[in-house]
């Protein structure tokens, strides 16, 4: 009978070792597959924002080719508008930015072809209209405010302030 005992122990000694050895391995494992997705969303993440950046550029570089097509001859018209973000402490979401400064872009397209020298009265509708306003952007708001317009030798360029919004 003390025979059946020690074999008894030897063998749940083994279904022991076996199991921790299971559970080692299974935990390496998750270990493992939740490391491959920080690394994976990090990465998709990266080339989301380029993506989203290469298509701004590339719906600006098509507008501003239009443009160029359709105005080549006049040199004292509006051809390229450029909108500059100021740099904010803490920084906000690099895509939402992108896609605010997208939205703003597209509102700004009435300026193209405009004579640099009559934009005055435009910029100051632009300006009023622009200053304060209020863009939804994946389920955040963000408010702008133009700070300064400025146009020299066919672009005009925009700084503006980026902030998120907070319904009082």
């Amino acid at each position: 009978m003390s025979e059946r005992r020690v074999e008894a122990r030897e063998t749940l000694k083994g279904f022991k070792r076996f199991m921790q050895l299971a559970a080692v391995f299974i935990l390496g494992m998750v270990a493992g597959s939740i490391g491959f997705n920080i690394v994976y969303q990090a990465s998709f993440n990266k080339l989301w924002l380029e993506n989203k950046d290469l298509q701004i550029q590339l719906y600006q570089a098509e507008e501003d080719n239009k443009t160029l097509k359709k105005y080549h001859k006049r040199s004292t018209v509006i051809k390229e508008i450029k909108v500059r973000v100021e740099d904010r402490d803490p920084p906000l979401d690099a895509l939402a930015v992108k896609e605010v400064v997208q939205q703003l872009h597209e509102e700004l397209e009435v300026l193209r072809g405009r004579s640099m020298f009559e934009i005055d009265s435009d910029a100051k509708m632009a300006r009023t209209l622009l200053d304060r306003k209020i863009y939804a952007v994946r389920d955040k708001e963000y408010a702008i405010q133009v700070k300064t317009m400025l146009v020299s030798e066919g672009v005009l360029q925009i700084w503006v302030d980026i902030r998120p919004y907070v319904r009082s």
